[in-house]
Order: C-alpha cells, then structure tokens, then sequence
C-alpha cells in the first residue's frame, strides 16, 4: 500500500494546486493561533500559581474575564471563521458551463469514477484513478452508493464527506503533472483504511491525447479473441456479473469497470500495484489481502488458471 499510494501518509501541507494552497495557509494560520492562544493560557496559568499578588488580583478581576473569557476569543474565533470561509468558498462554488465534471461515487470500499460532458452525461468509465489536466480546475460531483465515504487527495484540495442521497461539489487542480494519492478520510467500515486511489494529472495536450484513446478503446470491437483462455475463464467463472468489460458479455455494475484495468497503477483500490503477480494473487485471495472487501476469493482456481486471466485482463487497456 505505501508503494501504490505514492508516499503514505500523504504529505498535507505540500500543495500542488491552488486549492490545495488555500487549505494549507488556512491550516498555518489556525496553527499559529493556537501557539498564542496556548501561550497566553500557560502565561496566565503561572501568574496565578506562581504570579505577584498584584498580577493575581487583576487576574481574577471581572475586566480580565470579559475582555480574555469572553471578547477576545468571541473576536477571533467570529474572524478567523470569515476568513476561512471566504479563503475557500471557491472549493465547493456551484458548477459553471465551461468547467471540466468528473463523478465520483463512493462505493464499499473503492471509487467509481465517471468523466462527464458539458451537459452531465457520462463519457467515460473507471475506477480508483482520476485522470487531470495540468492547470485547469475540475469539479468533482461527490456521491456515495452506500456508506458515509470522504474524498481526499491531499495535494490538490481540501477533503469533502461523499454521503448517500446527496451530491457535493469539490474543485481540484494540479500545477504540475504527476501522480498523487488519495483516501478515503471516514470510517466507512471494516476495510476503510484500505481504500485509496491515484491522482493522475498530465499536461493538457497528453491528457486530451489520453481521453481520445480512451473513448475510442471503450467503444471499440470485442477485447481479445473469443477463443482466448482466460477471456473464457473470466466469463465461466462469473466474473462478469460483478464487472464490466466493454466489447465483451461482461456487463456487471457491482465491481470496478475492468475496460481499462491493464492501464491502472495499482489494483484493489489503491493498495497493490498493478502488475500480472497482483492480478492473480488478488483474484485467488482477495479475501486474504483485503479482509471483509466484496470481492470473494476464486482459490478454486490453478494457479494456471489464474495466470491465464491474469494475462487477458493485463491485455485491456
């Protein structure tokens, strides 16, 4: 997991876009206030231990409690509520026409994501990677299918809840490309602390270049011959009741999109990465990796059998 993710925990005061910045300098302030606040708490405690008579009886006097008991924190906390307010109120702004829309859903325990058009209809499939221009602001439509879920990628944006019947709004933007992890930040259930996904941010024309392939490879001819073994394998043991692969009978909604599974960094929502030794030990034992998670754990199969899937599905991209 600390491979797949990129740097666990993920860095929070290391910002790589403007809504990253925001929640940084606010979290630096809130510090700094909470130094001197604590600072003149110890000062004050030691002049009523150890103070001079004087000191103590202006201490105890009823000026001293309204000015620090009551006007000075009523003062700060009322301003310094505005200005994180204001600071980032353009985190969850209401969409406007020329905005990129990227879906994502909380499911137990990964992230469906869903690129959608101007007007919301859904373009494109995937799940547990979200795929960013450099230096354009996306916004998020954040949903849960289940559970309360939070959505966090801590180098790109504050975290906002995902909560079931309801849609929120969170923009990112990445400054540089790179990869950045992401988490799940509530306690969503047993395997909670093992759902993540990977922030994938390009420069703008390597991200338009990537969308277009992606669109065509989605709604291209059947993946793989049908004679193909583990295409065979993957549709006899059922795994397409669970999981989509377009081109093929494999339409289930309850799992990940596989389409583009050979393309992913990691599997398992984050926490393997992606190669053939990790498809097959994560669809013999899922169970074993990723305790409680929905995925059951095909150990009937040879570990040939296995690999045979394992094969076909690192082939679609």
């Amino acid at each position: 997991m600390f491979e797949a993710l990129w740097g666990w925990p993920p860095p929070v005061l290391d910002p790589a876009g403007p809504y990253a910045s925001s929640v940084t300098t606010l979290t630096w302030v809130l510090v700094a206030m909470a130094v001197v606040v604590t600072a003149i708490v110890v000062v004050a405690l030691w002049v009523a231990v150890k103070g001079p008579p004087h000191l103590k009886s202006k201490l105890g006097g009823e000026r001293t409690i309204w000015i620090g008991g009551i006007a000075f924190p009523g003062v700060v906390l009322t301003a310094l509520l505005v200005w994180g307010l204001t600071l980032t109120a353009s985190l969850s702004h209401d969409i406007t026409g020329s905005e990129m829309r990227i879906r994502v859903t909380g499911e137990m325990w990964w992230f469906r994501v869903e690129y959608l058009d101007a007007a919301g209809n859904v373009i494109l499939e995937d799940a547990n990677e979200i795929h960013l221009p450099v230096g354009r602001p996306v916004v998020l439509e954040l949903r849960s299918a289940d559970v309360i879920h939070s959505f966090w990628v801590p180098h790109l944006s504050g975290k906002k809840d995902m909560i079931p019947g309801r849609t929120n709004l969170l923009r990112i933007q990445a400054d540089r490309a790179g990869e950045f992890g992401g988490i799940c930040a509530e306690y969503c259930g047993g395997p909670h602390a093992l759902m993540g996904f990977a922030a994938i941010a390009r420069p703008p024309a390597e991200w338009s270049q990537w969308m277009r392939s992606q669109r065509l490879a989605a709604a291209g001819p059947a993946r793989g011959l049908a004679d193909d073994p583990g295409r065979q394998l993957f549709m006899a043991s059922g795994c397409g009741a669970c999981h989509r692969v377009a081109g093929t009978l494999a339409n289930g909604e309850a799992g990940p999109d596989l389409t583009r599974i050979g393309s992913r960094l990691t599997l398992g929502a984050g926490i393997l990465p992606n190669n053939r030794g990790t498809l097959m030990g994560w669809i013999g034992g899922a169970q074993s990796i990723k305790p409680g998670n929905r995925m059951p754990g095909y150990s009937m199969l040879s570990p040939a059998e296995l690999e045979q899937i394992a094969v076909w599905l690192e082939q679609q991209k």
